[in-house]
Formats: structure tokens, sequence, C-alpha cells
């Protein structure tokens, strides 16, 4: 055992205590490092501006409304500053959820995370197809019935410059934070952060539909047709949606003249870049889409439309979300002209438009097409240009044999190509044309018609063939004052002739008989007189 000396103790006692002094130094030195770099990050992070953010949506659509709605807040993020004091974000953001999305953001438990504190933090891979679906969830989540969420930002696109067709909007003044723009047009802009200021570009138009008519002489598509009463009518409505269409609600409505085909209303769908070979792809009611119709009797399952029109066809949202690409929608359905069709140069018309958007609540204008039906007068006369009753007369529509069409007298005297439900009713018989001057309508353009005379006015030849009849694009209408048609009066006028009277059992013939036997007899007398006396000498 070795023993140290008093002198020695001391001083290695004394060197123990400075060791000691030392370390709880360097442990100091250490905390206060530790507190003033984590002093230091809290300094740097809070230093940024969080407020002063700004959206800016290039290119949009004039009279559309634009919606910036702050899902997340930033709390925080890291940044540079250069010389001048202008500031970068380096991509570390601190973010927390807006009160009134905080919720919700709990549910999407495949899109994000909310730890204990209210951070907010992106779950799985960061694709644009991804940030889609989940932007595209939000907009629902706002758009909803019912829904408490309100915008956080919203304006309307002023008119465009001359000479432009879009125009800009710009959200200012914005805290700073992840936020949802949306439009009016129901195809969502972007979701982004403002840090500080963010460009959005607005890829869309309003979804304008086009409607068009199919001319049956020819088979082209158009804005206007003609056609005879009880034709069939061909009717096409086409919609170019993009990504992101929202709420769609066609609506169509026609004039009296027209009676929808229930059952011929038909949807397909097809994608702008698709080959010519590629066939469209035909949407199903009740999945696709539903059908509301003016006269839910018309056919079953069907409901009443909302404001009137004959019908309207509500695309459902889930087939909405399958879009992924300018796709051309197609409604296509047939109409009758029917027995009220007004005549040209009026318009039998048929209009279309969409609601979109937020409970679809925008909408498009009209879009119209003209059916014109057409009429001719018949002006039945003598040789002199008197007008002539009791000429009865039937329509077809070749110069011999052919079809006979069939007509139904109105209460006002004029007749009009009947439809097949006239001819359906129980004892219908076509009526007979009774002429005079009377007028046939609903007759179809490029067409010739042919009338037949079975019955000549009393004492006048009957026709001995049919009259043609040609309607080109224009009614046959005549001027005609009074009871006398002159050239010039227009109109279909057809002419009878009366036969030279023949000689009657009172007349001339008979009288001469009765001369020439009487000369006869008288003669016979005087040759028998002088042959007697001639005997008696």
């Amino acid at each position: 055992m070795k023993y140290l000396n008093k002198t020695q103790e001391k001083k290695e006692k004394k060197g123990k205590q400075a060791m000691k002094h030392i370390k709880k130094f360097v442990s100091l030195l250490l905390t206060l490092v530790m507190v003033l770099a984590m002093a230091g990050t809290t300094f740097a992070a809070q230093e940024g501006p969080l407020d002063g953010g700004s959206i800016t949506i290039n290119d949009a659509v004039p009279g559309q409304t634009y919606n910036a709605y702050q899902i997340l807040y930033l709390e925080s993020y890291s940044h540079t500053k250069d010389e001048q004091g202008n500031i970068t974000a380096t991509g570390a953001y601190a973010y927390k959820a807006n009160n009134a999305w905080k919720e919700w953001l709990k549910t999407q438990t495949s899109y994000v995370t909310v730890d204990d504190q209210g951070y907010v933090t992106w779950v799985g891979e960061k694709t644009e197809e991804r940030v889609a679906e989940f932007a595209k969830l939000a907009q629902a989540e706002a758009t909803k019935t019912g829904s408490t969420i309100t915008p956080d930002a919203k304006a309307t696109a002023p008119a465009a410059a001359e000479g432009k067709t879009h125009s800009t909007v710009t959200f200012s003044d914005l805290k700073l934070g992840y936020y949802l723009v949306d439009t009016s047009l129901g195809t969502l802009c972007s979701l982004d952060t403002t840090n500080p200021n963010v460009e959005m570009y607005e890829k869309n138009e309003v979804p304008v539909p086009e409607k068009k008519v199919q001319e049956d002489s020819d088979k082209h598509w158009g804005d206007s047709n003609t056609a005879q009463i009880g034709d069939t009518v061909n009717f096409k409505t086409t919609i170019t949606a993009k990504k992101g269409a929202q709420n769609y609600v066609l609506h169509d409505k026609m004039s009296q003249g027209l009676t929808l085909i229930h059952d011929s209303i038909s949807v397909e769908a097809k994608r702008v870049s698709a080959t010519e070979t590629e066939r469209p792809i035909t949407l199903t009611e009740g999945k696709d889409y539903s059908v509301r119709v003016e006269n839910p009797n018309a056919k079953e399952n069907r409901d009443e439309t909302k404001d009137g029109c004959d019908f309207e066809i509500v695309f459902t949202q889930d087939y909405l979300d399958t879009i992924q690409e300018d796709t051309v929608i197609t409604v296509t359905y047939k109409a009758i002209l029917n027995e009220n069709a007004v005549i040209s140069t009026n318009a039998n018309t048929n209009e279309t438009k969409l609601n979109y958007g937020e409970e679809s609540k925008y909408e498009t204008d009209w879009k119209r097409t003209d059916t014109y039906t057409f009429m001719f007068d018949i002006i039945k006369t003598d040789s002199n240009g008197k007008v002539l009753n009791g000429a009865k007369f039937e329509l077809y529509d070749a110069p011999t044999g052919g079809n006979k069409i069939a007509l139904v007298k109105e209460d006002n005297g004029d007749y009009h190509v009947a439809t097949d439900a006239e001819k359906k009713k129980e004892g219908f018989t076509p009526d007979v044309i009774e002429a005079g001057k009377v007028t046939v309508k609903g007759l179809d353009a490029n067409t010739t018609y042919w009338l037949e005379e079975t019955e000549a006015p009393a004492g006048y030849n009957k026709l001995s063939g049919r009259v043609e009849v040609k309607i080109e694009d224009s009614n046959l209408t005549t001027n005609m004052t009074g009871d006398t048609w002159v050239n010039g009066n227009s109109g279909v006028h057809i002419i009878n002739n009366t036969g030279a009277e023949l000689p009657s059992t009172g007349g001339m013939g008979t009288t001469i008989f009765y001369i020439i036997g009487s000369v006869l007899v008288l003669a016979a007398v005087v040759l028998l007189i002088v042959r007697k006396r001639m005997s008696d000498r």
C-alpha cells in the first residue's frame, strides 16, 4: 500500500476539482450551442413572411368565376435571403390544416396524415395523377350541397382586351399556404403553394353544346332542315368535355310542332384524339346518366323535368370523373313533325343549353335548330279565271300510281298531311280536297306532289291526268282578291272546261225531220192528184 504525503494529496484533489469544472463548462457550452442553434433555426424559419402571397390565373375565360380555397396554412418554411433581402424558399415547409378543412383532411389518409400537433404531411408519391385526385376530392368537398366551406378568395374574370379572347385574374394579399383553385367551368386549374407568388394557366373553355338537325333529302347535318308533317326528324347535340368536367345537365326544349320520340334518346362518347376507326363508347342510362322528361308517363323510371323542357340529361359525376382528356359527348334523338307545325316562313324550333359547374348553376346560351314545312293553294277556275266549287282532289307522291297522301281537313277549311297518330285513331278516314280555293299544308321542300281530280264541278270535264305541284323552298300561295284568278296571282291554278251543248229532243234535230216528212207527204199528194186528172181525160 502506497501512502501519499499531504502535499501530493492536495495537488491531486485540486486537479480532480479542476477537471470537474472543465467538464461542467464544456457541457454548459454544448448546451448553449444547441440552444443557440435551435434559436437560430427558429429565427430563420420565422423570418420569412407568411402573408402577401398572390395567385395569378392567365388565359382566364371572361365572365367565369374563379375560387381560391386555402386548405393548409404555412406555419413556417426554410429559405435563403440574398443581399437585397429577397427571400427564396428552399423546400422545407411546415403546414397545418385550415380550420374549415381539418376534419375532412383527417379522412384522407391515402394522401395526407395529420399528427397530434396538427401538422399535415403528404403520404406516398407526389405524382401529378395523385395530386389531381386529391384536388378533385377537395373540390367535391368544397362544392357539395350543404358544404360550410367557403372560398378564401373569389373573382370573376374581366372582359378580354380588344383583339383578345381571354383575360387575367389575380388574387392578392393572400396568407401563404396550400391552395385549391377551381373555376365555374367545372375543371380544376391547380392546387399549389403560395410562397409567395404562383402563376396558373386556364386551359379550358366554356363547354358550349353544338346542335344540329338532319336534312332528309341529302342526310346533311346543319342548322335547319325541311320536312313533311308526319316525318321523323333526327337531331344531334355534341358537348366537348374536358378533364375535370363538373355537374353537366343538358336541357332540350321543342316547339309545339315537334313531338319527342322518348325511346330514341342515345348518348355516346369518343376521345378527340381517337382514330377514325375507333368506335365511340355508348353510355348507359342509369349508370352514366339519367333522363328527365316533361311527361314521366311516356316512359317508366324517368323523373319529370325541372324547368318544363321536353327532356334533360343529367350526367353522373362518377362518369364525368372518368374523362381524362378532351372527349366529345354526342346525344342523338328523334321527333315527329306533328299537326301543330307552323308553316314557313316561321320555323319549328328545337333548343339546347348546358348547365355546369358548382351545383350546375352556370349555363351556356341556348343553341337552336329550325325545321320548316310548306303549303300550297289550289285555285280551281273555269277558262275565264272564275273560281269553281265542287271539284274534288286527292294528293299523290307520283305522276301515276304511287302512294296517296292522307289528309285531314281543319276547322278553318284548310288541309294538312295526316300524322301516324291521326291515322291510327279509331274510325279515321282521309279527307278529300274540295276546291274552289283551299290550302294544303305540311309539305316537304325539294319534293314534287301530284293532284288527281276525282270529281269535276257539275257541267265541266274532269281532268285526264294528274297535276304536278313542285315545292322548292317556299310556299305556293296565291295573292288573288275576290273570286277571279288572273296571271301573276300565283298558287296552283287548275282550269276546268265545259263541253259544247249536245242536241236535245226538243231541238232543231227533230224539227227538220218533221219539215222534210211534211214536204214529202205534200209532194206525194200533189203527184196523186196530177195522175188522177190525167187518167180522167
